[in-house]
């Protein structure tokens, strides 16, 4: 072999060792952040100080939450996609990832953060979190896929619901949010404990069906929501599966009671709560009610039904020590 050709050989050796957070991209919700200019200066900061390439920066609109946004960064070779912004971006950026083998690393930019606190991931600490979207390792997730009624179907990736959670989500006041956080859902939810409930029939898989009346029914790809309640303690974000569960309490004494058993460190069950795990999942109601997806409330809906994609989407973890 002659010098050219080893010289052009290393060359491409070094290309092909070009580590994803050279050619990476941050798609970002502008209504999250008081000040972008100051934003990507600090981006440019913690990047200079780690030696790393900065961003290539994609910004989400009110007709494009994010899909679109994602899949420009692939086209343009992004080895790594940020999402910054709420669980809604989060879930709009992983819709156009699905399947790609290519890592989102996870910024947090919102109120819940929930995959986030699912996958353990720093939720408070905006340069905790990039170093380990930029050094931590790849692994694969499962992906819940929901259709209402006659929609076309849409990713999740951490709970679809039905009911009170989606009326907490509906009725929450966004000025309120903004100064109080999560306290502003949970004086929402108070509002909608007070609510009639729904006849809802649910079937997990070719298992019988199950019929009653509900307060609410969630589905879950994993199961931790904010404050560390373990709604789905049992839930795994990559065990191929869904849970499901149903909770029709009928008074305030209910509800309290179900509530300690979900703060409780030994959970026994309650008698107003089904649990189910399948890997398909289909929900019908007698007539609509309000839905959410991720923690966004998307309407009324009488129909929902879910499917797992096992291992469908690469997320950067801790790197292991």
């Amino acid at each position: 072999m002659n010098s050219l050709e080893q010289v052009s050989g290393h060359e491409a050796e070094l290309e092909l060792q070009t580590p994803p957070w050279e050619r990476w991209a941050v798609v970002v919700n502008p209504t999250k952040f008081d000040d972008m200019d100051a934003l990507r200066t600090s981006f440019a900061v913690l990047c200079a100080d780690h030696g790393w390439s900065e961003p290539r920066w994609y910004t989400t609109t009110a007709e494009d939450p994010g899909e679109g946004q994602t899949r420009q960064a692939l086209t343009d070779g992004a080895g790594l996609v940020c999402p910054l912004g709420g669980d809604g971006t989060v879930r709009s950026v992983a819709a156009a990832m699905v399947d790609s083998g290519v890592p989102m690393g996870l910024l947090p930019g919102g109120t819940g953060n929930l995959l986030a606190r699912n996958l353990k991931l720093p939720v408070d600490d905006l340069e905790a979190a990039l170093i380990v979207a930029l050094t931590g390792r790849d692994s694969a997730i499962d992906v819940g896929e929901v259709t209402w009624d006659q929609d076309a179907p849409a990713v999740f990736l951490v709970m679809a619901g039905m009911g009170l959670d989606a009326e907490m989500m509906a009725g929450v006041d966004e000025g309120l949010k903004r100064k109080v956080g999560w306290l502003a859902y949970a004086l929402s939810g108070a509002r909608a404990l007070f609510r009639l409930g729904f006849a809802v029939r649910v079937r997990a898989d070719a298992k019988r069906a199950v019929s009653q009346h509900a307060r609410a029914v969630v589905v879950g790809n994993c199961g931790e929501l904010a404050g560390g309640l373990q709604l789905m303690p049992d839930a795994s974000v990559d065990d191929g599966r869904l849970d499901t569960v149903l909770a029709s309490p009928n008074s305030i004494a209910g509800w309290l009671a179900l509530g300690l058993n979900f703060v409780s460190a030994r959970r026994r069950g309650h008698p107003s709560l089904v649990h189910l795990v399948s890997e398909r999942v289909e929900v019908a109601t007698r007539e609509p009610i309000e839905a959410q997806l991720d923690g966004d409330a998307v309407g009324v809906r009488r129909r929902m039904t879910c499917t797992v994609r096992a291992l469908a989407l690469t997320v950067r973890l801790p790197a292991e020590a």
